[in-house]
């Protein structure tokens, strides 16, 4: 599609290429609306919130059409040149007569649903209809399902677009950088490029950082959704275990995955989960939710949540040898803790969960894992996938030099099935874990744990002797109970974004929801990175 071919919306004067929508940034200056100029102001893409978009499609400030086409203006102008994020794989080629579609049906009879045209930044590990889906992997490349995971059949439901793919790390490997085969170098921190994003879900969040689409969908199995929210100062919700499928996402292991919302505001990102939760047959962990109504986990958005709310500081789960804990983030999340009383809570510190006698029997077994999963996965496609088995990927040599040693290790495994005595053992464990957790949080009379994401600021990219301070890997995921990461501040001299994780009882991510936005709205620690300003 060539410049001025866009249906006639005189507001919009990019060239965009199907492909690679490489917009010159000279062109890319755009009057988001369909009246003259004089007649009301230019819509303001950066920051732009889901009912901010809402607001000005009501008022007839905005179309569909004019949002997307903004949007892929920034991707074209930083993702591969300027600062060069390097957080997509690809666009969507017909997002903008999808866009045009959501025009017609909004004159016809207003939004189409919560998510109406709300351009959505998918990792590349989400099955997509129409578009690749390869885990970051040169092995998988050129893999394109003919159905879409169920949490992008639910965005998609409730009116938004696949606006592109993010990249990730090669088959969510790294909770620590972005790196894999499948697009050469890493994907950059917007907030100060020469450092890493964190892994997994790393290419989601710098491009919703960048302000590349208005919400993201990542996975997180120990990390990855709640560490790059941390180092791109944005919300990321890792839900209870069971209350959201991961249907036609490529599984790392099942026991410990899930998928669900990154977003620039937790209220965004409580849209998103509102729409993506609940039961899912394709996923027999959602059975579980069968017998739970799915609240309106909007009510939690309410002001002065954290009045009277018992909060406990979590030490175990950042304060560890040998590493320690980086002073900026010290220092940082002590203002955290403050505001937090600030806001009227009261703060149980030391908080202390008692885990000496949850242990799982070393010799056990290992139960599923990597290789039982994506041994599962691509046999469910067939003929459709290049690759037929962990095997092939192994044998194909189409990986990242970075994950050879995980890929063999893996490969080397002799995984059990859910009804083996090694998989009996493993959720015996894990639910003595989370017992351990509830029982420390009613002895307490806590509403939620809170600790740093992460210990240490972002590491620079290819530095593998600074600590990388993920503290995310053990509570949640264990568990499978929730957790909420949202900005907490700033380190080196306000440079460089932290995150605070709430984490609290299973199913209760109502109490979650409440605390971290009465602090999110207690602090507005939320800014747009230097990196990618708007478009002139």
């Amino acid at each position: 599609m060539g410049v001025g071919e866009f249906g006639g919306h005189q507001g919009i004067n990019v060239g965009i290429h199907m492909k690679l929508f490489r917009a010159p940034v000279a062109l890319a200056c755009l009057a988001l609306t369909t009246l003259p100029a004089a007649a009301a102001p230019a819509f303001r893409l950066e920051e732009a919130t889901i009912a901010d978009v809402h607001d000005a499609m009501r008022a007839g400030t905005l179309t569909c059409h004019d949002l997307v086409a903004a949007y892929l203006a920034r991707i074209a102008a930083y993702d591969k040149q300027g600062p060069a994020l390097n957080a997509i794989v690809l666009t969507n080629p017909n997002a903008l007569a999808e866009a045009d579609a959501l025009d017609r049906a909004f004159q016809q009879r207003g939004l189409s649903g919560p998510l109406h045209c709300v351009p959505a930044i998918v990792k590349d590990n989400f099955e997509t209809i129409g578009l690749q889906s390869a885990g970051g992997s040169l092995s998988l490349q050129g893999f394109v399902s003919n159905k879409d995971a169920f949490q992008v059949k639910r965005i998609k439901d409730a009116g938004a677009i696949v606006l592109a793919k993010s990249n990730m790390a090669e088959f969510a490997f790294s909770p620590v950088e972005t790196v894999n085969s499948l697009l050469p170098g890493y994907t950059r921190n917007p907030y100060d490029t020469s450092r890493v994003t964190a892994g997994s879900s790393g290419g989601t969040a710098a491009a919703l950082a960048a302000n590349f689409g208005l919400i993201g969908l990542g996975s997180d199995t120990g990390d990855s959704i709640r560490g790059p929210s941390s180092h791109q100062a944005l919300a990321g919700i890792r839900s209870t275990m069971g209350l959201t499928s991961r249907a036609g996402v490529i599984p790392l292991n099942l026991l410990a995955d899930i998928a669900g919302p990154m977003t620039r505001t937790l209220t965004d990102a409580v849209k998103v989960l509102q729409v993506i939760a609940g039961e899912d047959p394709a996923d027999p962990v959602t059975a579980a939710a069968r017998a739970r109504r799915i609240p309106n986990y909007r009510g939690a958005l309410v002001p002065g949540g954290l009045k009277g709310a018992r909060i406990g500081i979590l030490h175990q789960a950042y304060e560890r040898e040998p590493d320690g804990v980086d002073p900026d983030v010290k220092a940082v999340f002590a203002a955290a803790v403050e505001a937090l009383t600030a806001a009227g809570a009261v703060i149980v510190d030391p908080a202390v969960v008692n885990l000496d006698q949850v242990k799982r029997n070393p010799d056990a077994g290992p139960c599923m894992g990597f290789k039982y999963d994506i041994n599962n996965w691509l046999a469910s496609h067939g003929d459709r996938i290049p690759m037929k088995s962990l095997d092939d990927i192994v044998a194909s040599r189409k990986w990242h030099p970075s994950i050879q040693v995980r890929l063999q290790t893996a490969q080397a495994s002799n995984p059990q099935g859910p009804g083996s005595d090694a998989c009996k053992q493993e959720m015996a464990y894990r639910k003595a874990f989370g017992d351990a957790v509830t029982k420390a949080m009613a002895e307490m009379k806590l509403d939620a744990f809170v600790y740093p994401t992460w210990s240490f600021p972002p590491r620079l990219i290819g530095d593998l002797n600074t600590p990388g301070g993920d503290n995310s890997q053990v509570f949640s995921p264990t568990s499978g109970f929730p957790a909420i990461n949202v900005p907490m501040g700033y380190t080196r001299g306000g440079k460089l974004p932290a995150g605070m994780t709430f984490f609290g009882r299973a199913w209760d991510e109502i109490t979650l929801i409440k605390l971290a936005y009465g602090f999110e709205q207690a602090t507005n620690h939320r800014r747009p990175p230097a990196s990618t300003p708007p478009l002139q």
